[in-house]
């Protein structure tokens, strides 16, 4: 685990490295929309260099995404762990493999490097959320407020650094 003072120098970038951030989840289940949340907000930001996606699920596919990038931030709902949210480094997860329709992050990594031969610096963002048993489209208010961090601390580390 990273503290964010850590996490955030970690993604500090120059103006020229490409950069994926990469949402997933389902806003209709409450706190589990979280990333699709986020990933609009970052698209507001307007950030240069930095290409923002939300999806369901991670699948095969994103790994052609994750290989074209420098740097990928994969965004998700935490159902537990620390408040507002936890940033950590992130790996390929050995060798790829399917059983389900749904990955990993580190499974896409781990695909973006066997397929492509590509190497990105990985961050997970864990943005803790509450409620996912219930079929609506609002985030509980504990959540919002941890969104509204992440928000601005990921936001701050992802502009570039011209030095």
């Amino acid at each position: 685990m990273l503290s964010t003072t850590t996490a955030q120098r970690s993604i500090r970038r120059s103006p020229n490295e490409r950069v994926l951030v990469l949402c997933w989840g389902n806003p209709g289940r409450r706190d589990d929309g979280i990333g699709p949340c986020l990933a609009d907000r970052l698209k507001a930001h307007h950030l240069e260099g930095v290409t923002v996606e939300s999806a369901y699920q991670l699948q095969i596919e994103h790994a052609d995404r994750v290989a074209e990038s420098d740097l990928v931030v994969f965004v998700d709902a935490a159902a537990s762990g620390p408040s507002p949210f936890i940033a950590r480094p992130l790996g390929p997860l050995g060798k790829p493999a399917f059983s389900t329709h749904a990955l990993e992050p580190g499974t896409v990594l781990a695909l973006a490097h066997e397929l492509y031969g590509a190497h990105p610096k990985a961050i997970l963002l864990g943005v803790r959320g509450y409620e996912f048993d219930e079929f609506d489209e609002h985030l509980s208010p504990r959540a919002e407020r941890n969104l509204d961090a992440a928000e601005h601390w990921l936001a701050a580390a992802l502009k570039s650094d011209p030095s």
